[in-house]
This record gives structure tokens, sequence and C-alpha cells, in this order.
């Protein structure tokens, strides 16, 4: 079975960390009924969605990606790379370890989800304003008794590896590489999104089905001419908080 934990937005969303955005105001209710539209494009993709509302009083709540790392064999809990982002992970481990035994990177080791960017038993580890090098080598050291490799990638201009680099399938990326190292990516098919997209890298694989931002409609039609088959939402209010469509939901198998 595929589920797929998500979280509403705390109504204090506007006080989102942010690194590379100015603030812009949030239209809470507006945010609502795009996560609520979020959630049934992934009903619509075959996940089962469970919404969680543990951490209301965290405004970056919604990004569930960020405070856990789900593999087949564990759930590693993470040390986020900002402060206020660290009281999430409690609650987090309390609902996975229901579905995985739990492991936790602690500081001074920083690490997020976002940055980790799963192909196969390839791991890509973005380090990033939010991801130090000492997270990176802590996640190896976990996941390497599974079989995993952990592939650092360097990151610039963009809050997480995956704003920058998403794959579309497990031999083809979606890219910017002015925000990501393209070469940390030996043996890919990279397709580059268009110039004035920026952001558009960034899309959730759910089964077959390549889920992407409808701000991006350029890189849709890429994506499409390419022959993947493509969902779509609208979450601008999500990327005011420097948010893509990766950051809002952890799917991951389960047993039925």
């Amino acid at each position: 079975m595929l589920l797929a934990i998500t979280h509403l937005p705390s109504p204090k969303l506007q006080e989102c960390e942010l690194t590379f955005l100015e603030s812009e105001t949030i239209d809470i209710e507006k945010a609502k009924e795009q996560h609520k539209n979020y959630c049934s494009m992934l009903e619509r993709c075959g996940a089962k969605v469970i919404v969680l509302d543990e951490n209301l009083a965290c405004p970056d709540s919604v990004f569930v990606e960020d405070p856990i790392i789900v593999f087949d064999e564990v759930a590693v809990l993470t040390s986020m790379g900002v402060e206020s982002r660290r009281a999430e992970s409690t609650s987090m481990g309390k609902i996975f370890s229901a579905y995985r035994d739990i492991e936790r990177i602690s500081l001074p080791a920083k690490i997020e989800g976002g940055d980790v960017l799963k192909v196969g038993k390839k791991i890509f580890v973005g380090e990033s304003s939010r991801t130090n090098v000492e997270g990176i080598q802590a996640l190896a050291a976990i996941i390497k008794p599974f079989g995993c490799m952990v592939i650092p990638v360097k990151v610039t201009g963009c809050l997480h590896l995956k704003t920058g680099v998403t794959a579309l399938d497990d031999q083809t990326i979606l890219i910017n590489a002015n925000w990501v190292d393209a070469d940390a990516f030996e043996g890919f098919s990279k397709v580059e999104v268009p110039d004035d997209e920026p952001f558009g890298a960034n899309i959730l694989k759910i089964g077959d089905i390549v889920c992407m931002n409808e701000a991006f409609p350029k890189t849709m039609m890429l994506v499409k001419s390419l022959g993947y088959k493509v969902d779509s939402v609208n979450i601008s209010e999500f990327v005011k908080a420097e948010a893509g469509l990766t950051c809002m939901s952890v799917p991951f198998t389960c047993k039925a």
C-alpha cells in the first residue's frame, strides 16, 4: 500500500523561515484550499493520504518532507538546519514508528529531507544552507548497511537539493544546473528546465505519474513531450514560503 503523510498548514505559515525569497503575504485560507487540492492529487495517483495536525504551532510544519527521511528499511529523523523547525521531529518520530524502525541524526550534524533525493540505491544529498557535511556523513553511516550509496551534491542559489533537481525515473533527472552540481549525476540523462522557469525542476513522482506545479507550464509541456503522464496542482501560497511539491508529503510503501 502506498501511503502519503501530509500536514495541515499552520495558521502561523506567514512566519515561515525564508532563505532566498523575500516575505510576501500568504493567504492562509487559500493555502488550506490548495492543500486539499494537493491531497486530492496524491489520491488520484493512488496514494492513501494521511493528514496530520500535530504541529500547527510550528509555522513550517506543512513541509513534512524535512523532519524525516523514509527508506524501505528505516526512517531517519533529521536534525533540522534551522532551530525553529526542530520541534516538529518529536511527533514525526511517533507517527513513523508505526511503520519503520527509527534512527536519529543529532547536532552538530544538520540535514533536512528536502536535500535528499533517492534514486534507487543512489542517495543524492545536497550540501546546502540547511544540510552540512556532518549531516551527509551521518545519513551515510545509517543507510550504508542497506546497500545505499550516498553521493554529496553542492547546492547554490536555492534552499534544498530538490528545489533544483528531482528524478523523472531511475535514469532521468529534471534539473536546474545553475543551482545544483550536474556533474554529480554522472550517467543520468539530464533534462534542463527552461531558463524562465528556474523552480520548475521540483516534481513529485507517484507511481507512473509526474506531479507538477501549474505555475510552470513550459516545464510541464517539456515533461509531457517526453512521454510522461502528468498531473498538476496550484500551490502558489506555499511557493511564497519557499516550497515545492515534494516538501508537502512523505510518500512511502507499507504492508496493508
